[in-house]
């Protein structure tokens, strides 16, 4: 969460587009975005000018050497006076946002693109207060867009909260993609687990000699040196994303593109309508290696609405359900999945819910069940939720549970930085894993076989499995306690009398 002055800022802005008559909270967000989003090209062109210094290699570029080109760059408009400002950015910038990547996935959602502000002081303050922002520190812009989200009175009715940046990077990392893989996610909202996947990608491809160094900042940048025989299925093939909310498709499109995915899969679509499969044959026939995501938790759906192979595998209107169907079906016999789950699908009695897991347990290889603390998803919602890691096909033998008691920042609203951090070491038992070894229901790590799963009518809990150690406490005989609660009466009673003769 963004706090302080930053947040006064925010809300300053967003005051500001209200008297300015921009009252549509939707369209404050969209035009905070597309502001942010022409601050980080600017950014990324400045880096990749860097990096072909270094390297020597060129790069595909979003703004031309001529002077008329380089006048388009954040860098260089945001210091014009008001009146020159807002024709300049209106009719020459957005038309050159609009046609970025032309052709691509990424233009498709750009070519509306407008800039709804008509005050020239009301465009002073809102790219003033963008140019101030700390785009390039950890995941602020997610962090500004949860906060500005959090203003529409709407937010958060279809259970969609933003997951935290650790989380997505933990799930990632559990999976661990490869370049020649095709990563999806059907509820991708404003793209964190693609985004965060290419970064896992350019990180794991990575030669030390391509590692550079912001001078400015300090930033470590990894150049994916090691990935250049990948670049085109990077680009066009691997990164498929589905939803629809238009706002949040286009940040999704955004962030990847300066991610370096020119041309993303992503698309307008209800990925558990019916006509899913006729307009996306292709994702539906041939199949994902992986997908990581976190769907909506809360609603139910109409039947009509819900495409017919998923009732006919799981027979319910819960949308938290149907997506762990859906996500079955989109997978590839051998692709993985890790979603995040509210601890309902683990337990509940319901047929449904029997019934998709006995799908995961019999008909898959079930692999984790990563539990985690109600307060991860605070201050947005107290709901607790647990990690599910999956394979379509294959056989469930052991499955590998884990007890994550603290994420690295405070359980409460204000979820402050604090020194308890079980993802480290969650990752690193993963990546060790071993049934023969991992038997101690009594640690926060262990293997729980299927047959035990089946005879507990496939609760997948972690409490159900976890034992509890009753610590012996020893204490003192009660004849020994009232010898000495007497002795200390009699002090008492002996200092009151030598303080009543003193009077």
């Amino acid at each position: 969460m963004i706090t302080g002055e930053l947040k006064s800022r925010v809300d300053a802005l967003w005051n500001e587009f209200w008297t300015g008559g921009i009252t549509n909270p939707l369209t404050v967000i969209e035009q905070i975005t597309f502001l942010m989003y022409l601050r980080l090209v600017d950014i990324a062109e400045s880096r990749n000018e860097k990096r072909q210094q270094r390297t020597g290699k060129s790069f595909q570029r979003s703004f031309g050497d001529s002077e008329e080109q380089q006048k388009l760059r954040w860098s260089r408009f945001k210091n014009l006076g008001a009146e020159e400002m807002l024709p300049w950015v209106r009719d020459k910038v957005f038309t050159h946002l609009r046609n970025l990547n032309h052709g691509s996935r990424f233009s498709e959602f750009m070519k509306d693109a407008q800039l709804m502000i008509q005050k020239p002081s009301l465009l002073v303050k809102a790219v003033n207060m963008v140019d101030s922002l700390p785009l390039t520190e950890g995941d602020t812009k997610g962090d500004l867009y949860e906060y500005l989200l959090s203003k529409l009175t709407t937010a958060g009715i279809n259970g969609q909260f933003r997951t935290p940046r650790h989380i997505i990077r933990l799930m990632v990392e559990l999976l661990a993609p490869r370049p020649d893989q095709t990563i999806g996610d059907p509820a991708c909202g404003t793209g964190g687990f693609l985004v965060a996947s290419m970064e896992y990608l350019l990180r794991q491809h990575t030669s030390p000699q391509g590692i550079i160094v912001d001078a400015d900042t300090g930033d470590k940048i990894f150049t994916g040196d090691l990935l250049e025989s990948y670049r085109a299925h990077i680009a066009s093939r691997m990164f498929h994303g589905f939803d629809f909310d238009a706002t949040m498709l286009r940040i999704a499109a955004m962030n990847l593109a300066l991610h370096g995915v020119e041309n993303p899969d992503i698309h307008y679509q209800d990925s558990l309508s019916t006509s899913f499969t006729e307009r996306f044959p292709k994702v539906a026939s041939e199949g994902l290696d992986v997908i990581l995501a976190n769907p909506p938790f809360k609603g139910s759906l109409d039947h009509e609405d819900v495409h017919p192979t998923l009732l006919r595998k799981v027979k319910t209107r819960k949308t938290e359900l149907l997506f762990v169907a859906l996500m079955l079906r989109m997978l590839k016999v051998g692709g993985r999945c890790a979603t995040i789950v509210p601890d309902g699908v683990l337990f509940g009695s319901s047929s449904a819910h029997q019934a998709l897991r006995k799908m995961l347990v019999d008909e898959n290889q079930l692999e984790a069940v990563i539990s985690l603390p109600s307060g991860v998803f605070k201050p947005y919602a107290g709901v607790s939720t647990a990690i599910i890691v999956f394979t379509k096909g294959g056989r469930t033998d052991n499955v590998f549970f884990y007890d994550v008691e603290a994420d690295g920042l405070s359980l409460d609203d204000k979820r402050d930085e604090v020194e308890e951090n079980d993802l480290p070491d969650c990752l690193v038992r993963w990546q060790s894993r071993d049934p023969k070894t991992d038997a101690d229901r009594s640690a926060k790590h262990f293997f729980v076989t299927a047959e035990d799963i089946r005879t507990n009518r496939f609760d997948l809990s972690i409490n159900r499995y976890k034992e509890v150690q009753h610590k012996e406490e020893e204490y003192e005989p009660p004849k020994e306690i009232l010898a000495r609660m007497r002795a200390l009466e009699a002090e008492i009673q002996a200092d009151l009398i030598e303080l009543e003769g003193m009077f």
